[in-house]
């Protein structure tokens, strides 16, 4: 029961320290801070996660105990998500790809039905199909 209490506060702490670093003007700053949540809620070093392979992702993600690993998805997920806007293509194509499998695995695995979950895969969806859209006019 602590690791669990201990383990949803940290949800908390994450999604807290997100929406501050969403509200930062700096985009320097926020992609520091933005490293920093990676190696600080999914631990390893942000080349990894940044730069890793899907399959790699998840493989590193299965070290965590059950309980946690969807959660621990969905965090990782958020972080691709809000990355996204920080970057251009190539590369913001890329973690909205991330974004989109991670977060619609969370949704057909979660017993736990989420909105806002929804909202982002319909946005992510709508951006990657623009993106593909202004691409190949």
């Amino acid at each position: 029961m602590l690791q669990q209490d201990y383990f949803l506060r940290l949800i908390r702490e994450f999604t807290d320290a997100l929406h501050l670093l969403l509200n930062k003007k700096d985009r320097e700053q926020q992609l520091d801070e933005m490293r920093r949540m990676y190696e600080q809620y999914l631990g390893g070093p942000y080349a990894f996660w940044h730069t890793a392979k899907l399959d790699d992702v998840l493989d590193a993600i299965s070290r965590y105990p059950e309980s946690e690993r969807l959660d621990r998805m969905e965090m990782l997920a958020e972080l691709y998500y809000a990355e996204s806007s920080l970057h251009s293509l190539p590369i913001r194509d890329g973690l909205l790809n991330k974004a989109f499998t991670i977060f619609n695995y969370c949704d057909r695995h979660s017993d736990t039905f989420s909105m806002d979950r929804r909202q982002k895969l319909a946005d992510i969806e709508q951006r990657l199909q623009s993106l593909n859209t202004t691409v190949t006019d």
